[in-house]
């Protein structure tokens, strides 16, 4: 493809952006690996997403898609990310317990990237638990789910937010807060919490 200058601001607009310039109805590998190209050009090689998740973009935007094109491109990006399997369902919030072991899980990992001077990895850390955050936050705010489940999501977020910013006390940080007045009489007892 030849040299293109992009107008769009963010990265979700620059993978629309580029397979709109590329004119075609179905998406496959050829588009994939110039929306690639796109945004590693715009964002860097951190920014670029599996191929997988660029297509379920494009279809909801009303792209067709070359099914057999996109899953041989995914298999071959994770197979080439050697973070892949560490990060592969590391985020999981039904309830208070399994959030909290999300945010150990990520917490050992980023000890291990920090110990081996792995900038790549805390970065990846780091996004893994923006992404956890924010699915939190969203939840917290959708009116179709329960009010009790969007305290819970609202809270999980915070411990995120803390996490965040000092994930070396959260470990206390969590304990305290699991056994406050203000947790308890709006969740019940630790054990017991939701």
């Amino acid at each position: 493809m030849k040299e293109h200058k992009w107008k769009s601001r963010t990265k979700r607009d620059l993978m629309i952006e580029v397979w709109e310039y590329l004119d075609c109805e179905t998406v496959g590998a050829t588009e994939l690996e110039e929306i690639e190209r796109a945004v590693r050009e715009r964002f860097g090689a951190g920014a670029v997403e599996s191929p997988a998740l660029v297509a379920r973009l494009l279809a909801d935007e009303g792209a067709e898609l070359r099914h057999a094109e996109v899953l041989e491109m995914d298999a071959q990006h994770r197979a080439a990310d050697p973070y892949e399997a560490m990060f592969r369902n590391v985020l999981k919030f039904s309830d208070f317990a399994q959030a909290a072991a999300s945010i150990k899980r990520l917490e050992n990992l980023r000890r291990q990237f920090k110990r081996r001077k792995d900038q790549e990895g805390l970065r990846r850390v780091r996004e893994t638990a923006l992404k956890g955050k924010q699915r939190a936050q969203m939840i917290s705010r959708n009116h179709a789910v329960v009010e009790l489940k969007r305290a819970e999501k609202a809270e999980i977020a915070e411990w995120f937010t803390i996490w965040l910013q000092q994930p070396e006390i959260f470990d206390d940080w969590l304990e305290l807060r699991r056994h406050s007045a203000d947790f308890m009489a709006r969740f019940g007892e630790p054990e017991t919490a939701r």
